[in-house]
Order: C-alpha cells, then structure tokens, then sequence
C-alpha cells in the first residue's frame, strides 16, 4: 500500500464539501489548537451548537462573494497509517476547469452529493470529466443523510443511480464506494456511526487508508522530461553535463540505453545522480539527474526514452480537450501548447464533436466550443512532440493550451481519443 494517497474533492455548491474537508482536517488533529478555537468561537457566535468546520478551509468564499477567481487549495493531513494531499475546488458550475486541475494527479476522488438533492447535472458533469482524466478511485459521500426522513431508501436509491452511471462511464464496481455521511456531526467520517444501521461498510476515512492505490504508471519504459541541462563549470566538476527532471513513467538505471526525443541520438545512462547521492534505479516520480555516456545535443523540453517502446513524436494528432477559457475555441485557433517539459506553437484544425456530458452522446462538428465544453479536436504542432496516449500514461499523454499573448491557461488536453470510452451514442 502507498504511503501517499493523493486525492480531490468536487462537488456543486452547497452540498457540504468544504465542512467535509474541514471534519478530514479536524478528526485527523492536523489544525492547530488556536484554529480550533477561532472556529468554536465564530461558530458560538453565529447561534451554532456545534463548531461550523467549514470555516477551517472555506477562508476563499469572501474572494468568491467579490468575484475573484479561485484556484485549488492543496490541503496536507495524514493518519497513522497514511499521509493525503487533498486538492479542494470549488463547487460552482463556473469552476469545473478547477475541477479538472485538481483531479488531473489525483490517484481518489471524493465526490459529495446533497442526501436531499441525489444526483444532480453537475453530479454527472463531474464524474464524466473524472472518467475522461482516468481517476483511478471514487468516493461518493452521501452527505446530509441526517436531513431525510428515510436514509436507508434514499442512500439506496442514489447509490444504485451513481452505479448505473460509472459503470456507463467505465469503472469498475470494485473502483467506486458509496458512503452515507453527516459532516457536519462526523457521522462515518472518522468512525462508523451509529445512526446509520443501515450501512457496514468502512468509515471514509477507513476507506481511504486502506484503498489501494497503484504506484505512478511502470508499465511503460523509461520517459523522462528534461526540465534543466546542469553545467556547473566549476573546478571540482570542470566536465559535469547532467540533465535535470522527474520520471514521468518507468523507471532508470546505469547501464540502460535511452533515445533523446524528438532528435532520436541513442546512448546509454552513465549515473543517476540526486542530492544525496548516486542511485542503482529510480522510479516514476523521483526527481534526479541524469549523465549520460556521450555529449549529445539536449536541451529543455527534449525526452529522454527507453530504446524499447519509445514514442514516435508527432506533429499532429487528435485529443480530447477541456475547454477552460471564457472565449470560445474556434477551427484555426493559434495558441501554445505545453508538453511535459516543451512549449511550441500550435494550431486547432477541426472542432470533431463536443461530448455532452449528461446524455454521454457526442455532437459532431460544432461550430465552438465554450467554457467547460468538452471535445475532440485535430492539431498540428511547430516542433513535434513525443507523445504517449493518454490512456497509456497521464502524465506523458497530457498537454496544456495556452493563450500566447496573456499567458493564461486556456484547454487542458488529453492525446488520443478517451471520449470512446465513455459516449454510449449519439444524439438524438
């Protein structure tokens, strides 16, 4: 089981995820006492009989209520058994591009609904746009059940509709759990609670320190985005060429031959050097440096690659993207795109469909797509890149679309086409 459990919250407005958060925070002690007793206080004074633990975590509704973009807010807690990074977004339809930021490393996703509301449209927006990311777990917390007349019946009744639909989306059964909560009174968060007799199952946070999780993607070779070239030119080091990064999948040792993508120069690994010293193998995720055994021409943005199953770099290709700019994409854009560690020119050809995402249909052709929009798009890059499917690999299979003049984050894109995977038909 992995140490680390990187997770997200989603969820629409109001259904109670930021209290959840903050109950994660509380039952976990990982907020100082002073916090504790701010919260109490603020709650005494607001008429409330138990403390109000959203008031932990939702520090961003002032900057909501004034209109100001809100990003992901990374929370740190852990048990005895586990340490978690949450990645918290917001809830409104407006922030699902925050959604899909949060989600995009996530290994679980805590989905909340409403008890009283049961699968809403941003219920089905989120576990689409969760299936099109390839989460690997889901959690949907059934919260508020203390506020219905027959909890029994409608944890049953939602639980049996989530089902239908991640099953169409392509989980698997053993992939989704489905737990009643009150986060407001801790009710399965912690521990298995009592007023819900109704349900064996664990409590949340059972679940997600016995989940298990698979290690970051070893199934392909070696990718490994250069990210800085080290010369220090010094005396002690007068012939030091070492290449900075992190293991984007597979795993490296000395002695291993690699191909530098997109030029395609072969040679083989001399040392895996970090901070604290040489390394017999490093796997996915570690950030080392690599020396190689000839001088060769590599420079930020190249990849550096098993010989075995190297990608072949493209320079144009279909994805899936996200589309989270307030102006819509339209065929002929001209913007940037960010792979892994390259940025280069690109240019949108055409707009193939756009998913709907509460019939699960695809809608060819259309004329934009807005904000939020889901789609399949064709483009063509300036410098090629060296790709994996997204499906293969989320991290190497993965891009970003950014507005060349402001900056600005505009599409989140995923190589291939995983709109297959989760349309059940066309319109009607």
């Amino acid at each position: 089981m992995a140490d680390l459990l990187r997770l997200a919250t989603a969820g629409s407005v109001d259904d109670g995820k930021s209290t959840l958060v903050g109950r994660l925070l509380y039952d976990t002690k990982s907020v100082l006492a002073d916090q504790i007793d701010a919260v109490t206080r603020a709650s005494v004074d607001k008429g409330l009989a138990t403390p109000d633990l959203s008031l932990l975590v939702d520090g961003l509704r002032a900057e909501r209520e004034q209109g100001i973009t809100i990003d992901v807010a990374y929370r740190y807690f852990a048990t005895p058994k586990r340490s978690f990074v949450l990645a918290d977004t917001p809830g409104h339809v407006q922030y699902t591009r925050n959604t899909v930021s949060g989600a995009s490393t996530a290994q679980l996703v805590i989905l909340l609904v409403d008890a009283r509301k049961g699968v809403i449209e941003q219920t089905r927006r989120h576990a689409a746009v969760l299936a099109l990311l390839g989460v690997p777990k889901l959690v949907l917390a059934v919260n508020k059940i203390d506020l219905v007349d027959d909890p029994a019946t409608v944890f049953a009744d939602i639980s049996a509709e989530f089902n239908t639909l991640t099953k169409t989306l392509g989980w698997a059964a053993e992939d989704v759990v489905e737990i009643p909560v009150s986060a407001l009174h801790g009710d399965n968060i912690a521990s298995r609670s009592d007023n819900t007799p109704y349900y064996d199952g664990p409590s949340l946070i059972e679940h997600l320190e016995s989940v298990p999780v698979d290690a970051d993607n070893t199934a392909l070779g070696l990718r490994f985005p250069v990210q800085y070239v080290i010369r220090p030119r010094t005396a002690d080091y007068p012939d030091y060429r070492g290449y900075a990064g992190q293991i984007a999948a597979g795993s490296v040792s000395p002695g291993d031959e690699i191909v530098v993508l997109p030029s395609g120069i072969r040679t083989t690994v001399e040392r895996v050097d970090t901070p604290d010293g040489e390394l017999a193998v490093a796997q996915a995720g570690r950030s080392v440096t690599l020396l190689l055994a000839d001088e060769v021409d590599i420079s930020r943005g190249d990849i550096i690659a098993s010989v075995a199953d190297a990608p072949e770099p493209i320079d144009s290709f279909d994805a899936t993207v996200c589309w989270l700019g307030d102006k819509p994409l339209r065929p002929g854009a001209r913007l940037l795109l960010k792979h892994g560690t390259r940025t280069t020119q690109a240019i949108v050809g055409a707009l193939v469909e756009r998913f709907d995402e509460q019939n699960l249909t695809a809608v060819p052709n259309p004329e934009t797509l807005e904000l939020n929009d889901i789609g399949r798009i064709s483009v063509r890059v300036a410098e090629p890149i060296a790709a994996d499917d997204y499906r293969a690999n989320r991290h190497t299979g993965s891009f970003l679309l950014i507005d060349p003049a402001g900056g600005n984050t505009l599409g989140a894109g995923l190589v291939g086409d995983v709109l297959t995977a989760v349309e059940v038909g066309a319109p009607a």
